[in-house]
């Protein structure tokens, strides 16, 4: 019987190479695709600090930035003590990262006046000619949203630190919109059966100063019995003809023996991103590979950084631009996974599950 109509072939080629086997993705054209030098970065790859960091346990969850004719990544990276640092990695292909032997300090961070025990999930946007930082923050009994600034990817400087609400999955906009900036971020509003707090709701807030911000409101909510029943944002938003192109990830919490980590594509409106203007049916990348699946935390598929290169006069990402998507996986390596911009808009446009 032959396939129906509409239908999508989806298969995968494996090839040796040196021995080597190596999975290509050739799955449906709205699916990431993941790179054949996966995973990108590995614990092997971080050099020692003295005298706290050496032979570390992890790297994953990163910010990225096209920024200077270079790709940037700004790294979680986990010592065995379980402490969690931010290094910096660049890169003239996007694929072949040095990390720079340093552990980032944020000036200005020790003066918040609550206990902080871990950084970490940095997301990267640039602002004119400033690169921005939202990252998160462990303190007792839940986490905290910071931003801090940057103009040299050397030097970098506290804004705000929020320390009166439990938000992670904060993400800017890469331009004020109505004379505001405005972020993505995830309140942490349920409690799972390990203790760790979380969320399904992803809503809008906005600043005048990047120091105040109010929510304005939410902007899409996990669907229970699906792939994303919790939700978070992943990279900050592209800007793209057809709305902000916004990467997201999703949990699914209904099977028993573990949670899956799976990431997704939503377009919201360019003039009020509260509206979303469509959003995906499947998700666009799951845990596959064996470094997906084992790991620190198995299951995961975490995307945290984009890139796109290719912008128009007006700012916007051209239709047939590469989008490269920058994740953690399992908790302890990098992944790399590209498509286009048109393929992601197209998978916004699948029928909808509600």
């Amino acid at each position: 019987m032959g396939k129906p109509a509409g239908h999508r072939y989806s298969f995968r080629l494996v090839r040796v190479a040196c021995g080597r086997r190596i999975v290509i993705d050739t799955l449906n054209k709205t699916r990431m695709i993941r790179h054949a030098a996966n995973p990108i970065l590995t614990r092997a790859d971080i050099p020692a600090v003295a005298p706290h960091l050496a032979d570390v346990s992890s790297v994953f969850n990163p910010g990225a930035i096209h920024w200077q004719g270079r790709d940037w990544l700004l790294l979680r990276v986990q010592a065995r003590s379980r402490e969690t640092v931010l290094m910096v990695a660049d890169s003239a292909d996007g694929v072949k990262f040095t990390v720079r032997p340093e552990i980032i300090t944020i000036d200005g961070l020790s003066a918040v006046s609550t206990r902080i025990y871990h950084i970490y999930d940095p997301r990267l946007t640039l602002i004119d000619d400033a690169i921005y930082i939202v990252f998160a923050a462990d303190v007792d009994n839940a986490c905290r949203l910071g931003v801090a600034r940057t103009t040299d990817m050397r030097r970098f400087e506290l804004i705000s630190f929020d320390n009166t609400q439990d938000v992670r999955n904060g993400v800017l906009f890469p331009e004020k919109i109505g004379g505001r900036y405005l972020r993505l971020e995830r309140p942490n509003q349920t409690t799972l059966q390990n203790g760790v707090t979380t969320g399904s709701t992803i809503v809008l807030a906005a600043s005048e100063d990047l120091v105040t911000w109010q929510r304005i409101g939410p902007v899409m909510q996990g669907r229970w019995h699906y792939w994303d029943e919790l939700i978070g944002s992943g990279p900050p938003p592209i800007k793209t003809r057809e709305g902000w192109l916004h990467i997201y990830h999703g949990v699914a919490t209904h099977f028993a023996a573990s949670n899956i980590y799976q990431a997704g594509v939503v377009l919201l409106d360019l003039n009020d991103p509260a509206k979303v203007v469509a959003r995906c049916r499947n998700n666009i990348l799951e845990p596959r590979e064996p470094f997906e699946h084992v790991g620190q935390v198995p299951n995961v598929v975490f995307p945290s950084g984009l890139i796109v290169r290719d912008v128009d006069a007006d700012g916007f990402a051209k239709p047939d631009a590469e989008v490269r998507v920058y994740y953690g996986a399992a908790d302890t390596v990098v992944g790399l996974a590209t498509n286009t911009v048109q393929e992601l808009v197209d998978a916004c446009r699948e029928p909808p599950l509600e």
